[in-house]
């Protein structure tokens, strides 16, 4: 590819959120920012064919290093910005969940629940001691309560003395994370943060009403399936299934003894989940290899092959639904996502094993008019909700910078009144005397605040000033002595 100049990007480099999306057929990086209307404004994208990763899993780091840098180095070039940070996708067979309860005691002296207060109780749900060899990448939470009060979805603003929630806890092993991590920053990149793909896809696919109604998003990937469950608005259940699109093409490459080129262009241009009468009389012919007969392959063979494996994919998927114990809660239905999801009457299939209505989502929620039309397919949902999740982070952060900055200043700007005093002194007093006076004003001044500290400013009265008076006198009258 040609190279391109870089061109300066309007818009302030602190508000650029970069995705990285290190997926086992392709590796993309994009690039952007929210605009004034709350839409993602695409400023570049880079895509290059992931080697080194299968299943989700980073196996070779070099490979993987040179390939993160070819997506990268196209994304640049488009969007004319160097590139160092950014928020990776994880989704591999080495993870796993669980659910946690805390609480969290509040500082009494506070009036009301900050952003702040609840960030720190989810920073702190890092912190869990968890099996030797894995680590948490994700903390959600389902719902708070503060003291008595129950069910809270956002407990900010609310006032108490202690603070509970149930959270979601999301682990991944060691090793996976470190495969992802050392290759990413070989690249000469700086992982910002590592988010579980299904939540990445879920953001750019899902609207809250499906959300709030029950929805299962079913993310069917080149090495993985994810599936991600919410409800009233929260997320209740992810699970990385270890089969996608490719597994489909390993079963036609060793089914029909072909290439496996050829086997994914299968796949690809005449694949189909369910076997139709119109598919009856067709055959699709394969170029014999050096000269050899070319191979004759019935459509109802090839459909048959896919629905096998499709069948066994949604199975999965019907019993992660059914351990969710949500199974009865999914008023919207089902989404499909991902690069599998275009296969033909893949959705007619889903319905027949789950029973559940579905759509195919597409990542389109929050792009803007002039998004890349390339963007438009369910294969870079999780590469969109990979920015459109470091947004949401990067604009809870400056939340709270502001709420802080504020606070700090009217901190600064409180003015505490003092009472003023008279202290009489004789003309023929020198200036020893005046300075005691200066100290008698420091005694009084320092009782004041802590009179204030206490809430109660008292003004002295008649009494108190003339031992004040007196207490000085016999004071100078020992230093004259």
């Amino acid at each position: 590819m040609e190279n391109k100049e870089k061109q300066p990007v309007n818009v302030d480099p602190g508000k650029v959120v970069v995705g990285l999306d290190i997926g086992t057929t392709k590796i993309v990086c994009i690039a952007g920012y929210m605009n004034e209307n709350g839409k993602l404004e695409i400023l570049g994208m880079g895509q290059s064919r992931s080697i080194g990763v299968h299943r989700g899993m980073v196996n070779n780091i070099q490979q993987t290093m040179e390939s993160i840098k070819t997506a990268v180095s196209l994304a640049e070039k488009e969007c004319g910005i160097e590139i160092k940070d950014v928020h990776v996708g994880i989704a591999c067979q080495h993870i796993q969940t669980s659910t946690n309860r805390a609480s969290k005691i509040l500082d009494p002296n506070k009036d009301f629940i900050t952003e702040e207060d609840v960030k720190s109780f989810i920073d702190d749900m890092y912190k869990l001691n968890v099996e030797e060899g894995w680590r948490i990448i994700n903390v959600i939470p389902q719902e708070y309560s503060v003291d008595t009060l129950q069910n809270i979805e956002n407990p900010v603003g609310y006032r108490g003395s202690r603070l509970e929630a149930e959270f979601h806890i999301v682990q991944a092993h060691v090793s996976a994370i470190h495969n992802i991590v050392k290759s990413v920053e070989l690249a000469g990149l700086n992982v910002v943060a590592l988010d579980l793909e299904p939540l990445a896809s879920s953001e750019s696919v899902l609207s809250e009403d499906e959300k709030e109604a029950g929805v299962v998003l079913v993310d069917i990937g080149g090495g993985t399936t994810d599936v991600a469950i919410f409800y009233k608005g929260i997320l209740r259940h992810t699970a990385v299934i270890p089969f996608g699109g490719n597994i489909i093409t390993s079963d036609i490459h060793q089914e029909l003894n072909i290439l496996e080129r050829d086997a994914e262009n299968l796949k690809i241009k005449f694949g189909s989940a369910i076997y139709t009468k119109e598919m009856e009389d067709y055959t699709i012919s394969i170029a014999g290899i050096r000269g050899r007969q070319p191979k004759q392959i019935q459509f109802s063979t090839l459909s048959a092959i896919i629905r096998a494996r499709l069948e066994e994919i949604f199975d999965f998927v019907q019993y992660e639904i059914e351990i969710s114990r949500y199974k009865e809660r999914l008023g919207a239905g089902a989404v499909l996502t991902g690069g599998g999801s275009l296969m033909k009457n893949i959705k007619h299939l889903f319905e027949l094993n789950t029973g559940l209505a579905v759509r195919l989502g597409l990542p389109n929620e929050y792009l803007t008019m002039n998004a890349p039309e390339v963007l438009n397919s369910p294969i870079y949902a999780t590469s969109v909700g990979l920015v459109l999740r470091g947004l949401q982070k990067l604009e809870k952060t400056k939340k709270i910078e502001d709420t802080n900055t504020e606070h700090h200043a009217d901190i600064k700007n409180e003015k505490i009144q003092i009472p003023k005093q008279d202290v009489v002194i004789s003309a023929d007093q020198d200036i020893t005397e005046s300075e005691n006076d200066f100290s008698e004003k420091d005694d009084t001044q320092n009782n004041n605040e802590n009179e204030n500290q206490t809430g109660e400013v008292k003004n002295l009265n008649e009494e108190t000033t003339k031992t004040q008076k007196s207490f000085i006198q016999r004071f100078l009258d020992l230093l004259m002595d």
